[in-house]
């Protein structure tokens, strides 16, 4: 049992060390700073100096990006949420609400090995597949 308990945390760790190797010190350095954060961006009318609330961005302990909102002057536009792979530590899938937040478009993800998106599923909020999208990647040497 005592093996098991060691091998098993080994692997956490190797995991773990894994998915921050694809992320830059820079990109590491941002998360820290956004752990826990909210973001409110707000809009003034330069004759009335009304305020109002135009986008909210929520971060998790991580310091990724699991919920944006977008207002108009009626209230929310959109909302879109995201979760995580714990593995990896990429997007595993989004999903986008309307403006009475109601599910519009749901968003699955698959990754390359080197941390590039492979493809992107697209689901109705029925659950209902309607679209695939392949990335294709092409470097030139011009």
């Amino acid at each position: 049992m005592k093996r098991i308990t060691v091998l098993l945390t080994l692997l956490a760790l190797t995991i773990g060390a894994m998915a921050n190797r694809l992320l830059t010190p820079e990109q590491l350095a941002k998360r820290e700073k956004r752990k826990n954060l909210t973001v409110k961006e707000w809009n003034t009318d330069s004759k009335t100096k009304t305020r109002w609330l135009d986008h909210v961005k929520v971060y998790d302990a991580q310091g990724r990006c699991i919920e944006e909102i977008e207002y108009a002057s009626y209230g929310q536009r959109s909302r879109v949420t995201s979760t995580y792979d714990d593995t990896t530590g990429k997007v595993k899938e989004e999903v986008e609400y309307n403006d009475r937040n109601k599910p519009v478009r749901i968003r699955k993800y698959e990754w390359n090995a080197d941390g590039t998106k492979a493809k992107q599923y697209n689901y109705l909020p029925n659950g209902k597949l309607y679209s695939i999208k392949v990335f294709e990647y092409i470097f030139s040497d011009k």
